[in-house]
């Protein structure tokens, strides 16, 4: 049948899907993305913001890392390298099912294989979707570029200290402290 190879793909067809071998799916605007797994030094990052943050978030929500999240109801399925969710936010869902809207603070690690395109389409989706912030970690250039859903930038870098959306603040060095550096 003509035109059945460009329809959208929606949630509930996509949750039917099962994982590839060696990574997973994501939603993006209805068409299918196969995400490989990330190599060793994305996840340590991944980690160390999670643990840093988390020692801030007690009490105030919960962090992750990978968090399956559907920032609009029908095609949009993805994940976060590092989440925070707002402690009222996450006692209303349904732990059984994928973060609905985006996280509070979603926090992607860039790898080689992400584009600018990509990650502007991913910062644009959550912001428009329940996300007050939207990080992108370089580990190549040391750098964290944080925005937010009331239009501001900021680039921090090591020696300087980036103010969390729940109280605190993360030292930048702390996420580049990596083995191996």
């Amino acid at each position: 049948m003509p035109g059945l190879a460009n329809a959208l793909m929606t949630f509930a067809e996509f949750e039917r899907l099962p994982d590839p071998p060696g990574g997973w799916f994501e939603l993006h605007h209805g068409e299918l993305v196969q995400v490989p797994p990330p190599f060793l030094r994305h996840s340590v990052i991944q980690e160390k913001i999670a643990e840093a943050l988390r020692e801030w978030a007690r009490g105030k929500g919960f962090v992750g890392v990978e968090v399956g999240f559907r920032a609009t109801p029908d095609y949009e399925c993805r994940r976060a390298d590092v989440a925070f969710i707002d402690a009222a936010r996450f006692e209303s869902v349904n732990l059984d099912g994928y973060f609905p809207g985006a996280p509070d603070l979603v926090i992607e690690v860039l790898s080689k294989s992400n584009t600018a395109s990509e990650m502007l389409d991913k910062q644009t989706v959550c912001l428009a979707n329940g996300a007050k912030e939207f990080w992108a970690v370089d580990p190549a250039r040391r750098k964290v570029y944080v925005f937010t859903s009331a239009g501001r930038f900021s680039t921090y870098t090591p020696g300087e200290k980036i103010p969390l959306l729940f109280g605190g603040e993360l030292l930048v060095e702390r996420i580049f402290d990596v083995i191996g550096d």
